[in-house]
């Protein structure tokens, strides 16, 4: 059989196990900064310094005229999951203070 029919297999194959809910463990949810920042119940001068960039950057992302890199991706992941987190690792404990994350509760299990 030639290689693409193999691929072809393997790609039939791994979508029916997900179909089947035996897929891989971890399936990466897109999130958009905008939903993540809501989330954590931060404005977007509060968000700016969390993800490490200028304020203007930031309204860039959320207005759609610039991308969201992978490495920035997993950030706004990881702070949807665990903002606090995020605030304390990445800001000096005063910043961290005034800009303290207040997450509602999410709507996915």
């Amino acid at each position: 059989m030639s290689t693409f029919g193999d691929d072809l297999i393997r790609s039939l194959s791994e979508a029916l196990a997900h179909a089947k809910g035996d897929g891989p463990a971890v399936v990466h949810v897109p999130v958009t900064p905008r939903e993540v920042r809501k989330r954590a119940n931060l404005t977007q001068a509060q968000m700016a310094p969390l993800m490490g960039m200028s304020l203007s950057g930031y309204r860039k992302w959320e207005q759609g005229t610039r991308r969201v890199s992978g490495p920035a991706a997993t950030l706004l992941r990881v702070i949807a999951k665990e903002p606090e987190a995020v605030r304390r690792a990445l800001l000096p404990a005063e910043q961290a203070q005034k800009y303290r994350c207040r997450a509602r509760p999410s709507q996915q299990p």
